[in-house]
């Protein structure tokens, strides 16, 4: 259990393919998470939503039975307080009531289904929880986080330490690695005239940012996800995929720019030699390189900090309310 002032907290990130858990002890006077459990399983809660508007029975057996399996593991663990957020798969689905009572039978609390608004505070929180002050990163705020997905990237800018909330910027645009890669990138490796297309898209996408929040403001970049923890493994030469490496890794602008070159310039086997690409991004890395990049070149960003935390950090913090982001010990 922990010691002192410290709460033991459980975290639940409910997508729509993944259902992901932290256990960890927030201590409320040094600001301090300690990570006591990780883990991650596809459960593909969203398959068919979109043709059915319905969760498929099958999806709410898989995410049940992990669900039970992590009900098992906050009790072994003695967590006091308990929090599973849910997101896009769950809000639309003319079934949800379904999920919410199952979830609430296992867990013994109630899925919240959060806004689009909230999901961006959530995750700026997890991101930049250890690069405010307390942390003594010695990074400048305001930061821009992006969260760097298949079928989209999200761009969050604030202060980190902030009030919940308070003075945050948010904006979601339809450019992802999976969806750049289908739309443009159709040969292997792309042909010029198709990585001039997939950047031109990206540039309408970053314009329409730009005109919204007041990127110019930003010092710091922090990226997250798997496109660009990705290519932080590439960038730092790495063999296998080592979190500690990558989380908070510096890179910088040129490095990102000669990495995504090189990306799209070879073919499927030698980006498959690369042993530290997982094999379900071999095909889209290139789409999500040129993302970082484009947005590095775009808004005069020198290096870009990776970050392994995201949503689910900030459902853990978000439970010890007004407390100031610190240090993270995994």
């Amino acid at each position: 259990m922990p010691g002192g002032n410290a709460r033991r907290v459980a975290a639940i990130d409910c997508g729509t393919n993944s259902l992901r858990l932290l256990v960890a002890d927030v201590d409320p006077e040094a600001g301090r998470l300690t990570d006591l459990h990780r883990s991650m399983e596809i459960v593909r809660l969203g398959q068919g939503v979109d043709a059915t508007g319905r969760l498929a029975p099958e999806a709410l057996d898989r995410a049940f039975a992990v669900l039970r399996r992590y009900a098992e593991t906050i009790d072994e663990l003695g967590a006091e307080t308990v929090r599973m957020v849910a997101t896009s798969a769950t809000r639309d689905a003319s079934n949800a009531a379904e999920f919410a009572a199952g979830v609430t039978a296992i867990l013994r609390i109630a899925p919240e289904v959060v806004t689009g608004s909230e999901e961006a505070r959530l995750s700026f929180s997890g991101a930049t929880a250890e690069l405010g002050p307390a942390a003594g990163a010695r990074l400048e705020p305001p930061f821009l986080v992006v969260d760097i997905g298949g079928g989209s990237t999200e761009f969050v800018l604030g202060e980190a330490g902030a009030a919940p909330g308070a003075g945050l910027a948010a904006m979601s645009m339809n450019v992802g690695s999976v969806r750049l890669t289908e739309r443009h990138l159709h040969d292997d490796p792309p042909t010029a005239v198709q990585i001039q297309a997939a950047a031109a898209d990206v540039g309408v996408a970053l314009d329409a940012v730009a005109a919204a929040m007041p990127v110019s403001g930003a010092r710091t970049l922090v990226g997250l996800a798997g496109s660009v923890t990705t290519v932080a493994g590439v960038a730092l030469g790495l063999t296998a995929y080592d979190s500690r490496r990558i989380h908070h890794a510096r890179l910088p602008a040129a490095r990102i720019h000669e990495v995504t070159e090189h990306l799209l310039r070879i073919g499927h086997a030698q980006r498959a030699a690369i042993t530290v690409i997982h094999p379900g991004r071999v095909d889209v890395i290139g789409a999500g390189a040129l993302i970082l990049d484009q947005i590095m070149r775009r808004f005069g960003f020198a290096e870009v900090v990776v970050s392994e935390h995201d949503i689910l950090d900030g459902i853990a913090w978000s439970m010890v309310p007004g407390q100031a982001a610190a240090p993270h010990e995994a």
